[in-house]
């Protein structure tokens, strides 16, 4: 796409019809829940008290040398000692200016040509032809649609709307592939809304089920679906993890048309809401398709797949489409049309992409390097990710100690710290927001600048998501991955398949020292904040036992034991704990196996509670390499039978009489559903008996001699 394809002047709204925040609505639910104080002001605590300790050592050092000295001398000393007390981050400025602005270097990396008899990889174009002189006004759209478009102040289409949107109007099955911030959820939401006001439904019932795998991609595409829907009489539904179930359970009763949900939550009130069920869907979208099979999620969809109505509408939709979402289009589509408008491995078309190698000796400058970036070059609007949840954590206390303006996000906090953090980040309260893979697909924050990766992730297709969260609606943004040894195959991947030439930054050594000194200085008050962490954590587990017992001794034993009836699951806590084995002995099984280095390393940091520089980036290349051969093994299993044939159906191999087919007969006798009965007690439909003859023709049989009732 070029930049005429999106409009200069345009933003997100986030203001929806009823004029509340999307994030606002999310957070009222959850008001009241908030922890008894945040990091932040545990962080400023132990800043203030270093602060206090520092002033505290310069005064005894003043008195001990100028103890013998004249009381002038000393006032004079004295006023200069309260000087320097006002602000001690500004003696650091002063002290460290060269360090500041010292600049780092930046070069291109160029391309390797392809060697001898090795052909250039080609570029996958599976792209559909569209018409690029497409407007809205030309996609036969309602007027309540077009009135929404309008007052969002979207101009032209993309290519992935003007490619989907007048194949998902004619009802087919579609499988769609671009890159990130191309405005996938609009090319989605409108076929559907279209239909929906065109068919107005005649009970209240839902039809349009959307899932996504993050509990903030759901908030943000039913913010966007609302804005789409507000000149109609459409209705909406969010049903995510971590936002109040009754509510929710309140809404599924009264029947929305288009349901956004996560398949947690989902499978959740499919098995306790009796009157909530998914028979009459007639469209069936998955958002960022790829990550809904991931080995996480496979059993969930295969419940809810289940669950569905047979005769529905399937979108897919993500910016990299792998083996995985094939699998699942042969199951779920009914002859796909596919809509490839990037390949599934390009970054957004006006990325900077930048790379910071990392020598093999020096793994543990990562953080060091990190924190000059943040520092002296990248200071507001930057998205830094993480591989681990323990890191991303550690970064924010360490960033924050050095004065920084930090948030964080990842599965470790409640739902209430997760969106005051987006929403911290998205009103720039915080310039830097510190996140793993949770926030890598699909979140769209305005004006982020720059994505810093801590270690490259998973796979090519987990960096073009991370890297997407900014450079989005035909914005300019950059990226800066530390690369070490052991990640440059995907580095070499990456400069092979970019478009635009890729920069190599290299930072001052002595900048690196200097920042790598002042964190070591730093680790006794980080230990002191998660002390304190640990301290008000076992205190809010104290309280919530002593509340327990309270409401048990005020209630009685019976109304509780009412109360507290467990929320049925489609799997059984004995199925549910083998998964979850499984996955934990296939995980280590795979890390460990005939790999004496990472077993040592494994041994070594049990035996230490303390981790070094080097010991803390080395576990985290460890969980990528895990969840890479992870991947590896699994695309190595045979693949399963498809219910639709391959793209190119094999050639029948010439050879004996093929195998009979065998007969449903069985079948029949052990269906005892109501349509089955039914239809065995009026006897064959004349269909039925047609079928029947028509098959009997063929293989030379007489119908009447072998009838089946």
């Amino acid at each position: 796409p070029s930049r005429g394809d999106f409009s200069a002047d345009f933003v997100f709204g986030e203001a929806e019809a009823g004029g509340e925040d999307a994030w606002t609505a999310a957070l009222r639910q959850l008001r009241g829940k908030k922890a008894a104080t945040t990091l932040d002001e545990k962080i400023e605590k132990v800043r203030q008290k270093r602060k206090l300790q520092e002033r505290e050592a310069k005064q005894a050092k003043v008195k001990d040398e100028d103890a013998e000295a004249e009381d002038d001398q000393i006032k004079k000393e004295h006023d200069d000692c309260s000087r320097d007390e006002e602000d001690v981050e500004s003696e650091y400025s002063l002290d460290d200016e060269s360090i500041f602005t010292k600049a780092d270097k930046v070069k291109v990396k160029e391309k390797k040509r392809p060697k001898k008899g090795e052909e250039a990889e080609s570029f996958f174009e599976d792209a559909s032809q569209y018409d690029d002189n497409l407007s809205f006004q030309d996609m036969n759209l309602s007027r309540p649609l077009l009135k929404a478009i309008t007052a969002l102040g979207f101009k032209q289409p993309t290519p992935i709307q003007k490619a989907c949107i007048p194949v998902g109007l004619l009802g087919k099955d579609i499988c769609a592939c671009a890159a990130t911030g191309t405005g996938k959820t609009a090319a989605f939401i409108l076929p559907v809304l279209e239909r929906l006001i065109y068919k107005p439904r005649q009970a209240p019932i839902t039809r349009v089920l959307v899932l996504v795998p993050t509990r903030e991609l759901g908030i943000q595409v039913h913010s966007v679906t609302k804005q789409l829907a507000q000149f109609s009489s459409v209705t909406t539904c969010l049903a995510v993890g971590g936002l109040d179930v009754k509510t929710q359970e309140a809404a599924l009763r009264s029947g929305p048309d288009i349901l956004i949900a996560t398949p947690g939550r989902l499978i959740d009130h499919l098995h306790n809401c009796p009157s909530f069920h998914l028979s009459s869907v007639e469209v069936l979208i998955l958002d960022e398709a790829d990550r809904m099979l991931d080995e996480y999620f496979e059993e969930q969809m295969k419940e809810i797949i289940r669950l569905c109505s047979h005769h529905r509408q399937t979108m897919l939709f993500s910016a990299t489409m792998t083996e995985e979402v094939k699998d699942l289009a042969s199951v779920s589509l009914k002859n796909p049309v596919r809509i490839f408008v990037n390949s599934n491995t390009d970054v957004a078309p006006f990325l900077r992409q930048e790379f910071i190698r990392i020598r093999p000796n020096r793994e543990g400058d990562r953080e060091a390097i990190v924190t000059a970036l943040l520092t002296r070059t990248f200071q507001d609007h930057v998205m830094l990710f993480t591989q681990t949840k323990k890191q991303a954590h550690r970064m924010h206390i360490l960033l924050g100690l050095m004065g920084l303006r930090v948030g964080e996000l990842h599965g470790n906090l409640s739902q209430t710290q997760r969106l005051e953090s987006l929403r911290r980040f998205k009103d720039e309260q915080i310039d830097i927001l510190v996140a793993t893979d949770v926030a890598a697909r699909g979140l769209d924050i305005e004006g982020v600048k720059t994505v810093i990766n801590f270690t490259m992730p998973n796979t090519i297709k987990h960096y073009v998501h991370r890297v997407g969260r900014t450079a989005r609606a035909g914005k300019a943004g950059r990226s800066v991955s530390l690369v070490g040894e052991e990640e440059r195959k995907m580095l070499k991947e990456i400069v092979k398949t970019a478009k635009t030439p890729v920069k190599a930054r290299i930072l001052p050594q002595d900048v690196i020292l200097k920042f790598r000194e002042k964190i070591e200085n730093l680790e006794k008050d980080i230990y002191a904040v998660l002390c304190l962490e640990r301290e008000e954590r076992e205190m809010q587990q104290s309280e919530a036992q002593i509340n327990k017992a309270k409401k048990q001794l005020e209630t009685g034993k019976k109304e509780t034991g009412s109360e507290s009836l467990e929320r049925s699951w489609f799997q059984t806590r004995e199925e549910r704990k083998k998964e979850k084995l499984a996955k934990a002995l296939q995980e280590f099984d795979l890390a460990l196996r005939g790999k004496k280095k990472r077993k040592k390393f494994v041994q070594d940091t049990q035996k230490k509670g303390q981790m070094t520089p080097e010991e803390r980036s080395q576990f985290e290349i460890l969980k990528s390499q895990m969840y890479a051969e992870r991947l590896a093994k699994r695309n190595r299993r045979a693949k399963r039978a498809r219910a639709l044939p391959e793209e190119e159906p094999a050639a029948a191999p010439a050879g004996p009489k093929k195998k009979r087919k065998v007969s449903v007969f069985d079948e029949e006798l052990t269906n005892t559903s109501r349509k089955a009965l039914k239809q065995y007690r009026a006897g064959p439909s004349f269909e039925d008996r047609k079928r029947l003859g028509m098959a009997q023709r063929r293989k030379g049989g007489n119908f009447k001699s072998k009838s089946r009732y």
